[in-house]
């Protein structure tokens, strides 16, 4: 049986510019309350945002079939992009107006395999220490027992628009 998949999303640059003028929280908010359009990565991987606060943006997603590498467990780049979208956005929570973060770097130990049987896993991001060029976080990804499936550790550049 073929399995189908349509994903549809908006132009992902309507907030760009008002981004540069808001605190990272806000703008990341104003997404959450359809301001402005979520990025096409969220619909692509059938990601959500479950909390919105300084320092902590909290990612869910089930994985699916179409999450599945080659051996039948989700694969290493959706894992990898949710804790980047987790580390990078808490980190962006706490910039002021006028700045913005790219991944300078990025680590991730992959623990446990994640399967459609896993169920829901959600991210649990901390920001160890924000300067005024750079930002060390880390996240994991765990399900709703607490069961850490990864763990990632991320270095942000910051940077001023």
């Amino acid at each position: 049986m073929k399995r189908t998949r349509t994903i549809t999303w908006e132009d992902p640059m309507k907030g760009a510019k008002e981004a540069m003028q808001m605190d990272g929280v806000d703008y990341l908010q104003a997404m959450s309350d359809h301001k402005f359009p979520l990025p096409p990565l969220l619909h692509t991987l059938d990601f959500s945002v479950s909390l919105i606060e300084k320092g902590n943006i909290v990612f869910e997603f089930t994985p699916q079939e179409f999450h599945y590498n080659p051996i039948g467990t989700v694969h290493g780049g959706v894992i990898t992009a949710i804790l980047d979208s987790a580390m990078g956005c808490s980190v962006h929570s706490l910039l002021p107006a006028g700045k913005g973060y790219t991944t300078l770097e990025l680590k991730v130990n992959f623990l446990k395999a994640v399967t459609i049987q896993t169920g829901k896993l959600k991210t649990v991001g901390k920001v160890i220490n924000l300067g005024g060029r750079t930002a060390l976080v880390e996240a994991q990804l765990i399900d709703e027992n607490n069961s850490v499936y990864a763990h990632a550790v991320s270095t942000c550049l910051i940077l001023k628009f």
